[in-house]
């Protein structure tokens, strides 16, 4: 299955980074297009609509492998590559298939509505509760539910795990639209967990959710290809909405737990997501908390990112980039840990996460000049 695993990275990574490559071209024809201005630092006009690569990678492998699996026997090909359990799987695969087509809709609504904000600044309200209508529609249709320990253990535990889960996946998309400030941020970072998430799941055995955690990396790492600094082509919200909402479904997905384990001995297992997130989260929840005390919408974009503050403090944009990809790997590979681990050692990893959390706090006491910008591009 890791062979299977990587020839779904290599398929989405060439669909996007074409798919990418040509909207790069379209864009500059049609006008779609960032221009320079306010807090923008890129001097000439940059293409926009990269997200449209993004979703490509994803969508057309999950669209031909659902439909061939829904409608087809397993290729004789595929045996020496699944280790024996290729029926097995594939009689999986089209349980889960219902499923896939639902997040699969979902994606793409997140998708086109980022796409209209890129042409049409959106009022942060308006988006944040097409944001949540979508999400909560999947949550309700795909029964996709967190903290499912709950249902017995308080009363209304059932509603509790359902708002918890909206609320989760509605932050990450956040969190991920939120570091799309700087060239090849919002994508490397999101490359970045999604590969600590896809070790985790090999590790513990679901197959599902590791393909779809293949797809999202191939998709995002092709694109990555034309954003890294000096940025090419931007993903926009069309992009950067995109990958949060894929990203926090998939967690949801992922159980955290080899298998034989209990959840009443290995609960620690739960923070695992967070731990791997704990940097976009940090950054959504400092910068929405200092935009509020300003007076302002927290959808409303400025230079508050833990990104600015580094370039504030001599860093070059590249290397701001760079020293937060660092930080979320070192964060991502500690949860990698956390379902294989006595208690004692996952509280250390907890530990270990809140210390490198304090030292992005250290390193963001520098004072930016506030801008007043009157379009929401975050």
């Amino acid at each position: 299955m890791i062979r299977v695993i990587l020839c779904l990275i290599a398929v989405s990574f060439a669909i996007s980074w074409l798919v990418t490559r040509w909207m790069r071209g379209l864009a500059v024809r049609i006008g779609f297009v960032d221009r320079p201005g306010g807090r923008k630092t890129h001097e000439n006009p940059k293409p926009l609509g990269g997200g449209v690569g993004i979703l490509g990678g994803l969508a057309l492998p999950i669209v031909c492998g659902l439909g061939y699996v829904s409608l087809a026997q397993p290729p004789s090909f595929l045996r020496s590559m699944a280790a024996g359990q290729l029926d097995a799987y594939w009689s999986g695969a089209r349980l889960q298939a219902p499923l896939g087509w639902e997040i699969l809709a979902a994606g793409v609504l997140i998708h086109l509505l980022g796409l209209w904000d890129d042409h049409k600044a959106l009022g942060p309200m308006f988006k944040l509760l097409a944001q949540l209508s979508i999400t909560t529609a999947l949550v309700l249709l795909a029964n996709l539910r967190i903290l499912t320990f709950l249902d017995t253990a308080i009363p209304g535990g059932h509603f509790i795990s359902v708002a918890l889960t909206i609320l989760w996946i509605a932050a990450v998309t956040n969190a991920f639209n939120f570091l799309d400030n700087m060239d090849g941020l919002s994508a490397g970072v999101a490359a970045v967990c999604t590969t600590a998430f896809l070790v985790a799941t090999l590790s513990i055995g679901q197959w599902f959710v590791a393909a779809g955690l293949a797809l999202l990396l191939g998709s995002t790492l092709g694109f990555l290809w034309h954003n890294f600094p000096p940025a090419k082509i931007f993903m926009g919200d069309g992009g950067s909405l995109l990958i949060g909402l894929i990203l926090g479904v998939l967690t949801v997905r992922t159980t955290y737990l080899p298998p034989g384990a209990r959840w009443e001995n290995d609960w620690y297992a739960v923070f695992a997501p967070v731990i791997v997130l704990a940097l976009p989260l940090y950054d959504l929840v400092v910068v929405s908390v200092i935009r509020l005390l300003r007076g302002k919408s927290p959808f409303v974009g400025d230079t508050n990112h833990f990104s600015h503050r580094l370039v504030a403090r001599g860093m070059s944009r590249r290397t701001a980039v760079l020293c937060l990809y660092l930080v979320a790997a070192a964060t991502s590979v500690a949860a990698i840990m956390l379902p294989h681990v006595q208690s004692g050692f996952a509280l250390l990893i907890i530990v270990q996460t809140m210390l490198i959390l304090g030292v992005v706090a250290l390193l963001e006491q520098v004072t930016v000049k506030p801008e007043i910008r009157t379009q929401n591009d975050d």
